[in-house]
């Protein structure tokens, strides 16, 4: 194989981020495109010692799994490799990854992985919408991708760079993030308000961030800027307000409403996208989402889940793993703003949550308020920190003994990362009954579950939830118990 050599294959299987796999005498291809079944002239751009990448010229027999994706800078952004496949076919392949995960990295000869959890309709799902900003990004225009030098582009980075592609349609946000997005568009041009430029360190408008609370219908405007003010501010806010306000309902009756609108101030000189100050300019400081029976209050910095629709599925899921009788003690770690610990607080004796997040903490003792859940209480600290002298008893801070805290069932959702070793050794001390592990990357899930399944848990069953349609990412539930000798 030689760098440069053109060759037909077949894709059969995709990468962790959607891009084809296929072979050719006996050697593994990676190629920047394509979809399950796709027969693909490539175009071998580096050769190593047990793989090549390289990049699709054509495709020259579409897979009979292909469909049209109605995005019209699909390629460009990137944001949805798996927009062309069919969607029960993604659902196969995401299903038969956490499989194949659990299998090789994971140590299990046969998991239990019960069918996948898909959405009936996998499209506008997602409540948070976070958009760079840029006044020389690209657009889409008749013959292909061009510059936008000058104009403001609002939309999502191009595939490896740090180039803006302006989306004023994306197939997987609310109708209410592509209406504020084209406001501030039309109020950046009429007043000659300038992105922030990295390579100058100059400009204001450096992200446009989205919260919408699709049950509710309330909205929040995040503006991220290199500054604390926003010149003429009463003027964007009525056009963010009328914009949305002008949304027809959905189809459920639902109508959008723009309830809150926020500056973040990030002066760094950095690729972070949120600084930590928060300036309610606006209506509410928070947004309410309501999901089955709870309702949550969301605040500008703290982490909710971004399918309310799937959510709900994962989180009964998770409360079924839990087993609860109504008197376990659980520990929610990684709680976020408390929405799996509250979604078991009904059913059990009493619901602790560790959080590093101090604003998602707040959020999450006032959730449980919100919700009566009076048995609920949530930490502020870093899970490893927190959680041993919580298992092993300490001093409070008016002097008396906290006396140590005996888990049934602990819940993890750690980030992509998975958990920290330290976390996995002390739950592995305190030896609850159960631990339900809920995941948004097979890979570290399955690292972890070999680490559990070396303190003496056993997976019992794993079910896959689809919470990201058109992408290769993929949330997953797990059932682990202890196994007494």
């Amino acid at each position: 194989m030689e760098k440069g050599q053109q060759l037909v294959m077949t894709i059969t299987d995709m990468s962790n981020e959607g891009k084809g796999i296929g072979k050719h005498e006996g050697m593994t291809i990676f190629a920047d495109s394509g979809v399950l079944g796709d027969q693909v002239l490539v175009e071998i751009t580096k050769v190593k010692k047990n793989y090549c990448l390289a990049r699709v010229l054509e495709t020259a027999v579409p897979s009979p799994s292909r469909i049209e994706y109605d995005c019209p800078v699909q390629e460009e952004c990137g944001g949805c490799p798996l927009g062309s496949l069919y969607y029960p076919k993604q659902l196969e392949w995401k299903e038969n990854l956490v499989r194949d995960r659990l299998i090789r990295l994971g140590g299990i000869e046969n998991p239990l992985v019960r069918p996948i959890v898909g959405m009936d309709h996998p499209y506008r799902y997602r409540n948070k919408a976070q958009m760079a900003i840029s006044c020389g990004g690209l657009i889409t225009r008749k013959g292909g991708i061009q510059e936008n030098l000058g104009k403001p582009a609002i939309g999502f980075y191009q595939s490896r760079t740090h180039q803006v592609v302006d989306c004023p349609v994306c197939l997987i946000q609310s109708e209410a993030a592509e209406a504020v997005a084209a406001a501030v568009r039309k109020f950046m041009k009429e007043d000659n308000i300038l992105a922030y430029d990295p390579k100058w360190e100059k400009g204001l408008f450096r992200h446009l961030v989205v919260k919408t609370a699709l049950n509710t219908g309330e909205v929040m405007a995040i503006l991220v800027l290199n500054g604390k003010g926003i010149p003429n501010a009463q003027k964007l806010v009525e056009m963010m307000d009328g914009a949305v306000s002008q949304l027809p309902p959905r189809e459920d009756g639902i109508e959008y409403s723009l309830e809150s609108v926020v500056v973040n101030v990030n002066k760094k000189k950095n690729s972070e996208i949120l600084g930590e100050e928060f300036i309610n300019i606006a209506g509410k400081p928070n947004i309410l989402e309501e999901v089955g029976e709870y309702q949550f209050e969301i605040s500008p910095g703290s982490f909710y889940q971004v399918n309310p629709v799937q959510m709900e599925h994962l989180y009964q899921k998770a409360a079924e793993y839990a087993g609860l009788t109504g008197k376990e003690t659980v520990l929610d770690l990684y709680c976020g703003v408390g929405t799996i610990g509250l979604f078991c607080a009904k059913d059990a004796g009493k619901v602790i949550g560790i959080e590093s997040v101090k604003q998602a903490v707040l959020d999450a003792n006032r959730n449980a308020t919100l919700n009566g859940s009076v048995n609920a209480t949530f930490i502020c600290g870093k899970v490893e920190d927190v959680l041993p002298g919580l298992l092993s008893g300490q001093e409070g801070k008016d002097g008396e003994w906290i006396p140590p805290v005996k888990p049934d069932v602990v819940i993890l959702d750690p980030p992509r990362a998975g958990c920290h070793p330290a976390l996995l050794e002390a739950v592995g001390e305190a030896a609850p009954d159960r631990i339900v592990y809920v995941s948004c990357d097979p890979a570290t899930l399955a690292r972890d579950v070999k680490v559990l399944s070396e303190m003496g848990y056993e997976m019992k069953e794993a079910t896959p939830v689809d919470m990201f349609p058109q992408t290769a990412h993929i949330e997953v539930v797990v059932k682990l118990e202890k196994q007494h000798n």
